[in-house]
């Protein structure tokens, strides 16, 4: 979603709070969920067999990114990509282990060996394809505008929001999209979302420009005062980040990803944790 997440300025509202945000966690397992007979794939590197072998996915993630993956009042382990993670484990008769990492140092963990994939919001890229190996997209991101209930219809695009003041994080990705893109917007920039959210409510602003997918829970936590207007623009893909030379354990992912699609499970996974489908 982020590039590498550069745009994240502010935990989401009334989201748990982690225990030690940003700082590494010990490895969270989880238990077997089931076997799936799975096609054939060449893999010369051989990772695939020896993952049947320990019958573990070692999958990293932050643990302190709500709500994808975050550490509960409880001290367990939960969010949008660890519910993601258990069920595409399970399509492929393994256990999802998780190794809670700095994003810092995730990519760096993956090139290490530390796990077998990242699940954990990775922007698909050009250049990041050079160097890794990346299943289908799981979710769809992108810009989000975002008005007060009833004005869905009057600001449904970019264009409909010349002369208006619109909201956005400070040295996001967002406020040089709009500087480049729609020079009559007048930009009000924020260091966190609540503050431009309660400036929207009573309309020191008319619209705000944020993460889709961020937007998305944002929306659960309203009431409905603040609504989705338009279709999402200047879209970005997350998929699962592996290493090259591990086709196999590639096309036993996507062929998981596909059976979660087909059986509804993603969909439902999503809805739980964002009220929308955000994976298509």
């Amino acid at each position: 979603m982020k590039n590498p997440q550069e745009t994240r300025t502010e935990a989401t509202p009334l989201a748990p709070e982690p225990a030690g945000r940003r700082a590494l966690l010990g490895a969270v397992a989880v238990g077997a969920l089931g076997l799936v007979a799975m096609p054939a794939f060449a893999d010369p590197a051989g990772l695939w067999k020896r993952i049947q072998a320990r019958k573990d996915l070692l999958i990293g993630l932050e643990g302190t990114y709500p709500p994808f993956n975050y550490v509960d009042k409880h001290g367990q382990l939960t969010g949008f990509e660890v519910d993601f993670a258990k069920a595409l484990a399970a399509h492929m008769g393994l256990r999802a282990k998780f190794v809670p990492t700095p994003w810092s140092g995730m990519l760096a963990g993956l090139d290490a060996a530390r796990f077998d994939v990242v699940i954990n919001q990775v922007t698909i890229t050009p250049d990041r394809q050079k160097k890794y190996l990346f299943s289908q997209p799981y979710t769809v991101s992108g810009a989000q505008i975002l008005v007060r209930k009833g004005d869905q219809d009057k600001y449904a695009s970019i264009a409909s929001l010349d002369g208006r003041v619109v909201g956005v994080g400070l040295g996001s990705n967002y406020e040089a999209w709009l500087k480049n893109n729609a020079p009559k917007v007048r930009i009000q920039t924020y260091s966190g979302i609540n503050t431009a959210l309660q400036d929207l409510e009573i309309g020191r602003v008319d619209a705000i420009i944020n993460d889709r997918l961020e937007s998305a829970y944002l929306l659960k936590h309203t009431d409905g005062r603040v609504v989705a207007a338009g279709q999402p623009f200047s879209k970005q893909y997350s998929g699962i980040a592996m290493r090259q030379g591990h086709p196999q354990l590639q096309a036993h992912i996507d062929a998981a990803l596909q059976a979660l699609r087909k059986d509804g499970q993603l969909a439902a996974i999503s809805n739980k944790w964002f009220g929308m489908d955000i994976t298509r």
